[in-house]
């Protein structure tokens, strides 16, 4: 060790096999993973050990919208069960997520798990400094590592501050602070309509708030459907939503009775509390890119199919551009662990890299918007010979399967040359759990001929896809 007295702070160097920088879930994995395959592993978290999606996102977000949506089922007994009266209660959800979900954003559990596994947990700033070294800064002083394998990035991302006149040091939410409230508010502005913005409107809407959703694009769930965005948009606007699209935001103001935004248009929407879910920032330029020969600018890390992005470097998660989802990071982890753990030399044909032509996902209001693949204008834009067929699942048998609140949609995007599908949506009461089936088709490139050949149980809501593809069969017979 050495130490330089006028910065009164200790380096430790230290040699070992692979070092983690990030312990979201897919950097979790890989250093539990490698570590008990028999490696010298160190992980690296600032935060929380498990990230954004156990503490802030994934995990309490289902609690909030289970809840949700219990209370929107509660009130449609009159129509199908009886007489009920509903009195919503915030206090249950708030202790749920605070006791069962986050251990009151305590990570004792998670940090254990990875040391009984063998890992080195270092709390600290993770900062490359050359090929295969990381330099973290802790409350102790810095510790120089070298991994002899190599690093891996699981950097993840932080809510985007919007560059909004008088935003900056106003008390607004952002979904961290959205999970930690344990009482709402009356009235509640939400800048952002993508799947975050849309999730907690509902929760929120159905919990008696008064929710104002600002979106800047022209429609919210701007990557999704088109037929997506206007059925969600129909349900939210029902609950009570009141949704502006395609507007600018000017200035935010704040004071003892709440927020005030300022619209482009010259209106205002005023109300007690502002969540601002208008998406993330990549933790990436803080990280040491430069001292590798990479951009820390850039607005994402390109990959190979290895995650490798440099000389023993790989990364993997948001930092990739493959997909802010934690199913994309845990599936790009297992990649990394099989190249790290493979044979040295062995660079053979029969590698089982990432492939992205099937990144499945869901947007969890009521109904679920499930979708994977390329969307129509992605399939379009690819310069695909594009067929599409939908059909609405409220005029269908799967309406009176459900009753109130089955409304919802298929939609299946085809490559006209090949006979597959590219892209598909499923949008319902299970539409996460019925997009299952069409990840499948998506990914190992299904003919239409044979998804038209299946059976389909009857009465089910996947059952709806069978009438789909034999649209897009028909019009393949007609020479479309």
């Amino acid at each position: 060790m050495s130490e330089n007295a006028g910065a009164r702070r200790v380096e430790q160097v230290d040699e070992v096999d692979v070092v983690v920088v990030g312990l979201g879930p897919g950097g979790e994995h890989v250093a539990q993973s490698l570590a008990q395959a028999g490696l010298r592993v160190v992980g690296v978290e600032k935060r929380l050990v498990g990230g954004e999606c156990p503490y802030y996102g994934c995990i309490p977000s289902k609690m909030m919208l289970r809840a949700a949506h219990t209370l929107a089922e509660a009130r449609r007994v009159d129509t199908l069960a009886g007489q009920a009266e509903v009195h919503p209660d915030y206090a249950p959800v708030a202790r749920r997520i605070s006791e069962e979900a986050t251990d009151d954003w305590d990570d004792a559990v998670a940090a254990k798990r990875l040391t009984d596994a063998g890992v080195e947990l270092v709390r600290g700033t993770g900062r490359l400094d050359g090929t295969g070294t990381v330099v973290v800064t802790t409350d102790d002083g810095e510790r120089r590592l070298t991994a002899t394998r190599g690093v891996v990035l699981n950097c993840g991302t932080d809510p985007a501050e919007l560059p909004i006149d008088g935003l900056a040091g106003t008390p607004y939410w952002t979904n961290r602070e959205a999970v930690q409230v344990r009482e709402l508010p009356g009235s509640l502005t939400v800048i952002g309509g993508g799947p975050i913005g849309c999730e907690l409107t509902q929760v929120f809407a159905r919990f008696g708030v008064a929710v104002t959703l600002l979106e800047v694009g022209e429609r919210i769930l701007g990557p999704e459907e088109p037929e997506s965005s206007a059925l969600l948009e129909q349900v939210l606007t029902e609950e009570g939503v009141t949704i502006l699209s395609g507007v600018g935001i000017e200035r935010v103001r704040h004071d003892e009775t709440g927020f005030t935004v300022t619209l482009a248009d010259g209106g205002e929407v005023a109300s007690e509390q502002l969540l601002v879910a208008a998406g993330r920032r990549l933790a990436i330029r803080d990280v040491g890119l430069e001292t590798v020969g990479l951009d820390p600018t850039a607005r994402s890390l390109e990959v190979d199919e290895r995650m490798r992005a440099g000389e023993r470097l790989w990364a993997i998660g948001d930092i990739t551009g493959k997909g802010a989802f934690t199913h994309v990071s845990m599936y790009q982890g297992d990649v990394v662990i099989r190249d790290v753990l493979a044979p040295e030399g062995q660079d053979g044909e029969d590698f089982q890299g990432a492939d992205y032509r099937a990144v499945a996902r869901v947007t969890f209001t009521d109904p679920e918007v499930g979708s994977v693949g390329m969307s129509e204008k992605q399939a379009r834009a690819a310069g695909l010979r594009v067929l599409t067929a939908h059909t609405d699942l409220a005029s269908s048998s799967r309406g009176w399967l459900h009753g109130p609140g089955g409304v919802g949609l298929i939609k299946l995007v085809a490559d006209a040359d090949r006979g597959v599908l590219v892209g598909a949506t499923s949008m319902g009461p299970t539409g996460g759990e019925v997009l299952g089936l069409l990840a499948l088709a998506v990914h190992a490139e299904v003919p239409l001929a044979t998804l038209g050949s299946m059976h389909y149980a009857f009465p089910t809501m996947h059952r709806a896809i069978s009438t789909v593809v034999a649209d897009l069969q028909g019009q393949l017979r007609d020479g479309a």
